[in-house]
């Protein structure tokens, strides 16, 4: 069987390279989330790509798994690196993205984690800003440093001269949202990236929450796209996922990545004495391979299959989804911008805020189904409108065809140091909404009868 998405073992059994090599057309979007990645002549003809439920697969003879575990023959062995069902959703984003390669992980935190790690590790630093997921904040402020990974965070990313005074010889990698949660302030992701490449440094993007039908950070200079798959591109709230996309294009041999120069026995043939490095092994993929080998199969966060088949369900609508929860986040935020007891709303996508140029050149389709929105009063308020909706469910995710609402200072920003949280607008009186499929007269009904509850 030749499947046209494991061109490549090498010890990671799946090479994943997009079938057209290039980012699909606006036009064309819609189709790629539907067929990109999947021959059905390779799967037995299944219309639906099917559910590998398998640990490991039979190498048939002892020669051929030789030649597996060389690299010298396609094909897969072990579940824990590559999985069928995992390769054609890896294929299908790595196409939708405009990248050249991906790989699927169990969660967005892995791809998070995973991504920067696989950047930085030997003791690089990142610059960020503090206005992030609180998990990924986290990871940077207080867990990364045990790994000898340190992070330099700065108040506005945007903010080019903020940004450039904290490179140093051993940074190694920009780290942003494109749009912030639960902010949505927009990255202006073009001068950003031409700052990092003019100092030889990657810039990394998570793509949570527009997802690549609303913008895709690759056309403007990133290198690498992380998704919660979890979020807006399964779209159900039923899986749980994540991915890293390779853009293809950074040079991991400028010198600051000694990672990927040196000689590592997992890329080369001791018994034929060839010796290879990532990079010499694999050019302009080393960065995916390198994730793909050293992280996946040695940490071992392995997106399931069934996990794998859900998400691919869930892009097949995933401009249909889209489309509709920005549209309808829109109504809500001009609703709750004159609705009694609401100091300020945030949400980019209104057209008049500081940043609708930003808007007009990334993101014509709109921003996103998240907005957020401060109430007067005080926390009394904001637990009794969390406790009074009625179609709005108390749930910490984001991207779902239900309306979800959240206080992210207690939740998903809990862990998120004070000094932060305040200067990124997350307050006790901030309350995030990620905006479903229901109709938006309904959903402003409930935040109204809700709101006036509180007060």
């Amino acid at each position: 069987m030749s499947n046209n998405f494991d061109k490549d073992q090498a010890t990671t059994e799946c090479n994943n390279t997009s079938s057209t090599g290039s980012p699909y057309r606006d036009q064309s979007f819609a189709t790629a989330a539907v067929h990109a990645g999947y021959e059905q002549l390779d799967h037995g003809d299944a219309a639906m790509t099917p559910i590998y439920a398998s640990a490991a697969f039979n190498m048939e003879s002892a020669v051929r798994g030789d030649l597996l575990a060389a690299g010298e023959t396609s094909g897969f062995s072990y579940s824990r690196v590559a999985n069928p069902t995992v390769a054609v959703l890896e294929q299908r984003l790595a196409a939708l993205e405009g990248g050249i390669g991906a790989v699927a992980v169990a969660s967005g935190m892995a791809a998070v984690s995973f991504a920067l790690l696989c950047a930085a590790e030997g003791g690089g630093r990142i610059i960020s800003p503090t206005n992030l997921y609180g998990a990924s904040v986290d990871a940077m402020e207080s867990f990364f440093p045990q790994f000898g990974i340190h992070t330099d965070f700065v108040n506005n990313i945007n903010d080019l001269d903020e940004v450039a005074a904290k490179i140093r010889p051993d940074t190694r990698a920009i780290f942003a949202e494109s749009v912030a949660n639960p902010s949505t302030d927009i990255l202006d992701i073009e001068p950003l990236a031409e700052l990092a490449h003019r100092h030889g440094i990657a810039l990394i993007i998570d793509n949570t929450v527009p997802t690549p039908y609303l913008f895709r950070p690759i056309e403007f200079g990133a290198d690498i796209v992380v998704h919660s798959t979890t979020k807006g591109i399964t779209g159900h709230g039923n899986a749980i996922g994540g991915v890293i996309i390779d853009a293809g294009r950074f040079d991991w041999t400028n010198g600051r990545f000694p990672q990927f120069t040196t000689p590592e026995l997992v890329v080369s043939d001791e018994r034929a004495g060839i010796e290879h490095s990532f990079a010499s092994r694999f050019g302009r993929e080393a960065f995916i391979r390198r994730v793909r080998i050293k992280y996946l199969r040695t940490f071992g966060a392995v997106a399931s299959p069934f996990n794998a088949y859900l998400t691919l369900i869930g892009l097949e609508t995933l401009p249909e989804r889209v489309s509709r929860q920005v549209k309808s986040a829109t109504a809500v935020a001009e609703y709750l911008r004159h609705a009694p007891h609401v100091a300020k709303v945030n949400y980019s996508g209104l057209g008049d805020t500081a940043q609708s140029d930003l808007v007009d050149k990334y993101y014509p389709r709109g921003v996103g189904q998240i907005l957020s929105f401060v109430l007067e009063g005080t926390e009394d308020n904001v637990h009794s409108v969390i406790d009074g909706v009625k179609l709005f469910s108390y749930v910490p995710n984001i991207g779902d065809a239900r309306s979800l609402i959240v206080d992210p200072a207690r939740i998903t920003h809990r862990e998120v140091p004070e000094e932060y949280r305040i200067r990124g607008g997350v307050s006790d009186q901030l309350i995030r909404l990620s905006i479903g499929l229901e109709e938006p007269e309904d959903l402003i009904a409930d935040l109204d009868q809700a709101i006036r509850r509180a007060y």
